[in-house]
């Protein structure tokens, strides 16, 4: 009757293991894939917006940086994109590397300006992109800054008539040491 209990357990145990090795898989391919759980950020649920590194976010090495920008945040469009980073950020951009996707095609760029001094990435898009269509900001070369929590805010300039500059969103980017 005792073996009977026990070989009974055996399979549930197998599910159960198996079930937290799934889980646990699902985790480490999310990594890196968006904000995460954020409790205490000072930004609005809302206002975060999803990003992705493509290697992984180690500090002071180069990666990638897919930003979103989900179509209903793009209510007016947009004709520019400017991208302001905290102070203690020590990273490096290319704006030789610098892409706006839509529908996973390139949008053409007018100019990418980095202002160092006041901590903008500007990105003039040679035509505008539609109201409510969603956009993936690509920075490529990009040299991570050290160990930390970065927001990195999004502004867009209005594709309409009047070119107003609204806010977008907040990425907040974890660079993570391994």
């Amino acid at each position: 009757m005792f073996a009977i209990k026990l070989s009974a357990k055996r399979p549930i145990l197998a599910l159960f293991v198996s079930g937290c090795l799934l889980a646990g898989m699902q985790t480490i391919g999310w990594a890196q894939g968006n904000p995460g759980l954020t409790i205490f950020s000072g930004v609005e649920r809302e206002n975060i917006l999803n990003y992705y590194l493509d290697f992984g976010g180690i500090p002071r090495q180069w990666d990638r940086y897919k930003l979103y920008v989900p179509a209903k945040k793009l209510t007016q469009g947009a004709s520019k994109f400017f991208i302001s980073y905290p102070e203690h950020f020590n990273g490096k951009f290319d704006t030789d590397k610098v892409e706006v996707r839509v529908n996973k095609e390139s949008v053409p760029l007018r100019e990418v300006y980095w202002d160092k001094e006041s901590r903008v990435l500007e990105i003039d898009l040679e035509r505008p992109i539609e109201a409510g269509t969603k956009a993936t900001i690509v920075l490529s070369n990009v040299k991570n800054p050290d160990f930390g929590t970065y927001y990195f805010v999004c502004d867009a300039q209005a594709a309409g008539q009047v070119p107003v500059r609204l806010y977008l969103g907040t990425w907040i980017v974890s660079i993570e040491g391994r």
